[in-house]
């Protein structure tokens, strides 16, 4: 069960969710949490011991549901112009997928495990 609340995704949102959104919210949460714990499988056993905190693992499951709900059609959309108007979405905001950033996985103490990733990538 994911440790996020409907309250913390609306505090990412600054907003309350909409009844679309709603329908969707318990499972984006719940894979929100799969996806951590693919990568850190003893993360629930990490929380019990109080590093990281439940409130910081909820904090990174609700922001990354947020980002997949402010993306607008569902993500597909990157950036529009239309003469001198153009606009683009920060995908760190509203990627429309269900990503963790960096900073995120080593806020939950999976840095190395970052790292090794990006450098194996450029090899």
């Amino acid at each position: 069960m994911a440790l996020a609340t409907q309250q913390d995704v609306e505090v990412s949102m600054l907003r309350p969710l909409s009844e679309t959104e709603m329908r969707y919210l318990s499972d984006l949460l719940e894979r929100a949490e799969r996806l951590l714990l693919a990568r850190i499988p003893d993360l629930l056993d990490r929380v019990a011991s109080g590093r990281p905190s439940p409130q910081l693992v909820a904090d990174i499951e609700a922001e990354m549901v947020a980002r997949v709900l402010r993306a607008p059609d569902n993500g597909i959309m990157r950036q529009e112009a239309e003469g001198n108007y153009s606009y683009s979405l920060n995908l760190q905001v509203a990627s429309g997928l269900l990503d963790v950033l960096g900073k995120e996985w080593e806020a939950l103490g999976s840095a190395e495990l970052c790292f090794c990733r990006c450098v194996s990538t450029l090899l």
